[in-house]
This record gives structure tokens, sequence and C-alpha cells, in this order.
């Protein structure tokens, strides 16, 4: 009998963590410019809305893209970007650049920026160009290792676009070279510990996943440890700083491996970068909401 409690537990929870799955948090994040040195009057700055897709991972994903567009139809999103990690395998391109498109139907103003990450990378050399051209077929800004300038009601934002950190793809000199010294800076990237080594490299704001905030976070995340010095910081999904810059990790969309989560779920998130508020003041709401999530959702 006990053997049959122990795996009806077991069926159960195998259950409700591919239940989690379907279950997305929607954020808002907003980020002020105040301390950037680089807008000349950061207090008029015009709201920019980023709407921030990370780890699709074709292969197991459970959220439609219609989802996302009734979810943010009524919103005002002027730029998607998408932070790596679309698929594994070659034959999912087509069904990745058709979520994609589908997505678009929010028709952002400034377009749809992306970068690859490490799974991305499986790909074959040709397979991983054909990705690409795909995507720019459809509108897609693909950066790899490359910066492009947009403006919002006359106002520049440079878009640098890092390739991914964890397979050796980025380099930072390529990607900032003739970034403008005026002008808000948002950084692309798919590896977040690549942090850690920008210093010397100036942003406003940096976007990110590959963590998905653990995916199976019970009891803990330990399979990260080999994920770089970030999660040995316990800095996995959420808001946080480094060097007195903002940057933030996204939990992903999609999963990898298998098709669950426990103590995390699929995340879309709004940010916008605006003028409202004091960066210190979102700081710390933005990193106890984070903790608050990761303490309720135990399933």
């Amino acid at each position: 009998m006990s053997w049959f409690i122990l795996l009806g537990a077991i069926a159960l929870l195998l259950f409700r963590a591919y239940r989690n799955t379907f279950d997305v948090q929607i954020k808002d994040v907003t980020i002020a410019l105040q301390k950037s040195l680089r807008i000349q009057n950061p207090h008029d700055f015009e709201p920019i809305s980023i709407l921030h897709l990370s780890d699709l991972h074709m292969e197991n994903l459970s959220v439609k893209p219609e989802r996302i567009v009734a979810d943010f139809s009524d919103r005002q999103v002027d730029l998607i970007a998408i932070t790596g990690d679309l698929l594994d395998r070659e034959k999912n391109i087509p069904k990745a650049v058709s979520f994609v498109q589908t997505v678009q139907q929010l028709n952002p103003a400034l377009g749809t920026f992306v970068v690859f990450g490490n799974h991305d990378y499986v790909l074959s050399p040709h397979k991983l160009a054909q990705l690409k051209s795909e995507l720019e077929r459809i509108g897609c800004r693909v950066l790899i290792n490359q910066n492009e300038t947009v403006y919002h009601k006359g106002q520049p934002l440079h878009i640098i676009g890092v390739d991914d950190f964890s397979t050796r793809h980025s380099h930072l000199t390529k990607s900032f070279s003739g970034v403008p010294e005026t002008g808000a800076r948002l950084v692309l990237t798919h590896d977040p510990n690549i942090v850690l080594h920008m210093k010397e490299y100036a942003y406003d704001y940096l976007l990110s996943g590959h963590f998905h905030g653990g995916q199976i976070h019970w009891p803990r995340p330990f399979h990260l440890a080999t994920m770089g010095q970030l999660p040995k910081l316990n800095i996995v999904k959420g808001l946080h700083e480094m060097d007195g810059r903002p940057f933030y990790i996204s939990e992903g969309l999609g999963q990898t491996g298998v098709n669950i989560r426990l103590r995390s779920r699929p995340e879309i998130t709004l940010h916008v970068l605006g003028s409202d508020a004091p960066y210190n003041d979102l700081a710390a709401p933005a990193l106890a909401l984070q903790e608050t999530a990761a303490t309720l959702a135990l399933d």
C-alpha cells in the first residue's frame, strides 16, 4: 500500500509541475533613468515600454503566442526584446519564427530585437544562419555583438546586443563599438553572468534570461551551481544591481529537459524605462517581490 501512496504522490507532483508551465507570471518593472549621465534631461525622458521574452524553448513550451497578444493588446508595447534560447532543434525553426511573428501583432513601434543563447548554438552554423535569416525576414533585428540606435519621440535608445557568454560567443568591445556617448543604453544578452565583466562598459539597463528561475527550484536549484558565479550568489531571477547598474533576469517562457516547473513559473515582463521614480526606491520592492513569489510557488 505504501508504494501505491508514494507513486500516487509522485504522479500528483509531476502533474502539478506540468500544470505550472501554463501558469504564466506577468510582471511589471519600472526603471528610472535619473542617474544616467548620458541623457541630457533624464527627468524629461519619455517612457519606453519593453516586452521581454526569454528562453522560449519551442520543444517544451506550453504558452501560445496568441495568449501573449491577448494579454498585452490593450497595453503600450514600444519594443519587443527576446533574449535567447528560442529552440534546440533545427526542425523547430519554422515554429519559432511563427511564434515570434504572431507576437509581433502587438506592433511595437521600435521593432523586435533578438539575441541568441546557448541552446540556439546547438544548431549547426548553417542552420543558425537560417534562423537568423528567417527572423530578419519577418522584421526582427538580430544582434550578434552589435548595436543599433532607435528613436522614441525624438530621443535615442541605443540597443546593444551581446552574444551568448556561456558559449564564449560574447565580445563586449565589438558590442559597444561606435555606441554614441549620449542617449540611454539598453543591453540585451542571454547569460547574465556577463555583468561581472562589464564594469568598464557603461549601460543603463540590461535584460537577460538563461537560468529559468531554477525551473525545478526544489528544495533549491542546486543544478545551477555549474552555470557561473551568479547562482552561487543566489542571483537567478528578477531585478538586481551590479556596479551600481540595474539588470534583470527573466525566468523564461519555456522549459528545457523536461516540461515541468517546481517553485518557478514561466514569465513575461513589461519593463518601462522612464523618469517616474528614483531607481533606489524601486530596487528593494522589486527584490522583495521576487522572494515572495518564490516562497508562495511551492508546487
